[in-house]
Formats: structure tokens, C-alpha cells, sequence
């Protein structure tokens, strides 16, 4: 992908993050570069062996990841998105050569996590649309 059409990327999935988010009572996310250089790296590294696995911790500090691959375009993990406590995200997007496409999504800090309350206090009901 050329540096535009990977920012544009970038910019659409922030864009549908944060809709989801203001729906789920969370503050917008705001695109980290740095996030966004190295999710980038992984998702070509993921391409290049066509294995979807997540990084090791090590690699990625404490962020949170979302994985996609598919043949057409699809949506990541939904509470990830949501989040209310994570507030920078990191979008790569790279193409393997039969095609298909590996999508790496960063979340700092980190979501989806585990420990007791951390879900309630962090995935809220959406609000009622009028």
C-alpha cells in the first residue's frame, strides 16, 4: 500500500473505532504514528508468511492487538474497539501474494482485560440512538 492510500486506511478505521465508541459512552481514540509505523511492520510480516498469530508481548510493550485476515475487507474485535480506557490507536495493513489482506490494529493502553471489573468499568451499554 502507498504511503496515502495506508493513511487514508488508517484514517477510515479511526473514524468507524471512534462511531462505535461514542455509541459505547468511550472517548474518542486518536491515531498514534508510531502505533500506526508498527502495526504496519507487523501486518507485512504477517503477510509475508500468511500465518495470522498475535505478536509476542515483548514486541509490542503494553499494547493491545487486533488481527484480521481475510480475502475481502472485515470488520476487528469489537470490544477492543470500544474500550473506554485505551485512547491511541495504531493501524497496518500489508497484502500477501495470493491477495488477501492482513490487518494489525495497536491499542494503547491495552483493553479487553480480564481482571474482575475492568470489563464493566470499560465496555458500557450504547446509548439509545433518537
Amino acid at each position: 500500500m502507498g504511503k496515502s492510500a495506508s493513511k487514508q486506511f488508517a484514517e477510515e478505521v479511526l473514524q468507524c473505532h471512534n462511531e462505535f465508541r461514542r455509541k459505547h459512552q468511550a472517548p474518542p481514540l486518536k491515531l498514534s504514528s508510531k502505533l500506526s509505523r508498527e502495526a504496519a511492520r507487523y501486518a507485512e510480516s504477517l503477510a509475508s508468511t500468511r500465518i495470522l498469530k498475535h505478536s509476542v508481548e515483548s514486541s509490542r510493550g503494553s499494547c493491545g492487538e487486533n488481527l484480521a485476515w481475510a480475502s475481502y475487507d472485515q470488520s476487528g474485535h469489537f470490544t477492543a474497539m470500544v474500550w473506554k480506557s485505551t485512547k491511541n490507536l495504531g493501524v497496518g495493513k500489508a497484502t500477501a501474494s495470493d491477495g488477501s489482506s492482513f490487518v494489525v490494529a495497536r491499542y494503547f493502553p491495552a483493553g479487553n482485560v480480564t481482571n474482575q471489573g475492568h470489563f464493566e468499568n470499560n465496555v458500557l451499554p450504547a446509548k439509545a440512538t433518537t
